[in-house]
């Protein structure tokens, strides 16, 4: 399946934040958004960066809770890794576990339309491993 098709399935909303946001607002954006991460964009469009919950743990763990008010663009990272609406699950699932990244912006044509998680993709993949199953068994059972 492409990711076109997860993104159907899931919707193509996705949360941003400004790079000159406060890492404080960024956590009640992601509490609110029940997320754990945001693409960081100063117009919704397109992406300067990700910054996830990990991202502000380990600056937690270094800088202590002064991190809370320096700007998102000091701990997000800047190099994304990004994929079209025409890639496929499977591709996407070995990039993920590759780079061992659990979140992807989708872009068509250098603009921002979704998101896809790790969890999106294993949960895409359960529903198409449950399906070839329940057509083995249909098969085997006539």
């Amino acid at each position: 399946m492409q990711i076109s098709g997860v993104l159907r399935h899931k919707g193509a909303d996705v949360l941003t934040i400004a790079p000159t946001e406060s890492v404080r607002t960024l956590l009640d954006r992601l509490r609110d958004g029940g997320v754990g991460a945001l693409v960081v964009s100063t117009d919704g469009r397109t992406v300067e960066g990700i910054v996830s919950e990990r991202d502000v743990v380990r600056r937690l763990s270094t800088d202590g809770d002064g991190v809370l008010d320096i700007e998102v663009s000091q701990i997000m990272t800047a190099d994304v890794h990004t994929c079209s609406p025409s890639a496929t699950v499977d591709d996407l699932m070995a990039v993920m576990t590759e780079q061992r990244i659990r979140h992807v912006p989708v872009l068509e044509d250098g603009v921002l339309v979704g998101i896809v998680s790790i969890g999106d993709v294993v949960k895409q993949r359960m529903s198409e491993l449950q399906s070839e199953r329940d057509q083995l068994e249909a098969y085997i059972s006539r």
